[in-house]
């Protein structure tokens, strides 16, 4: 029997497995425990594993069975579990190989913050197909007939971020998986669809590459919040509105992105 613990963090949950070696389940395996009427249920599984880079790794599967970049929801949640009790790590600090490079991760007061690293903008980085190593804020993009205006951001995965005036006019479960195989993303994308609903305050709902309608997206919340300052709506710190919670987002001067909020465990278990 193998033993995990299944975590939330603003309603996006991981089921995570102890497994200090290399061994993972099949994607068919994980398909079938994040399965949410004949499995676990959950938007995807974590690994913890051995590093040679950092205090320990960090290996995440959508509940399809890929594996993304990174997860920033995710990564709160294998910190608070690595973090809290008889873990394996006393400190309030930890340094985490992704596949999205090392990242630290602290806690304070039951608060993960996660440094997230540095925003990429190059089209041919993110990648978004076409468009060299341009910058794309407000870029044109056509989707089922309807024209947007697309921002594009990495966080260690692709995020294309939609500005719209009415969040809850956009039908998220027909269109999010349009804009995921669209033809500018050889990689697919996460899309994010923002309203400004405040100073410094922003609502998000998000399509994930991989997972579908989530209740959050750590990475999206990041490409959000640069997102919102490259287009002139909001500043350099701002709260993400998420359907399962908010973060807080802050660019700071070193370029970094630093990323702020809780993970809380459900429950423990076997399979």
């Amino acid at each position: 029997m193998q033993k995990f613990e299944k975590w939330q963090g603003c309603g996006n949950d991981f089921i995570i497995i102890d497994r200090v070696g290399n061994e993972i389940e099949s994607p068919e395996k994980i398909q079938q425990l994040c399965d949410r009427h004949f499995g676990i249920g959950a938007d995807g599984v974590i690994y913890v594993q051995n590093s040679t880079k950092a205090a320990t790794r960090m290996r995440i599967f959508n509940a399809d069975g890929t594996e993304p970049e990174m997860c920033g929801n995710g990564i709160r949640c294998f910190a608070r579990y690595l973090l809290s009790g008889d873990k394996f790590f006393s400190d309030d600090d930890l340094t985490v190989e992704t596949g999205a490079g090392v990242l630290t991760v602290s806690m304070k007061y039951d608060l993960i913050t996660v440094d997230m690293g540095e925003p990429i903008f190059a089209a041919n980085e993110i990648p978004v197909a076409g468009f060299g190593s341009q910058k794309l804020v407000g870029e044109p993009i056509e989707v089922d007939g309807v024209k947007y205006k697309m921002t594009c951001v990495s966080m260690g995965n692709p995020h294309c971020v939609i500005f719209v005036d009415d969040i809850k006019a956009i039908d998220l479960e027909h269109i999010g998986s349009k804009f995921e195989t669209h033809e500018y993303f050889p990689r697919k994308t996460n899309t994010e669809f923002v309203q400004v609903i405040g100073k410094d305050k922003l609502r998000m709902r998000v399509w994930e590459r991989g997972s579908g309608i989530t209740l959050a997206c750590g990475t999206g919340a990041c490409a959000t919040a640069v997102a919102a300052n490259l287009n002139g709506l909001a500043g350099k710190k701002s709260t993400v509105v998420l359907d399962g919670g908010e973060l807080q987002i802050d660019w700071r001067e070193n370029n970094h992105i630093f990323m702020t909020g809780a993970a809380e465990r459900v429950f423990v278990g076997e399979f």
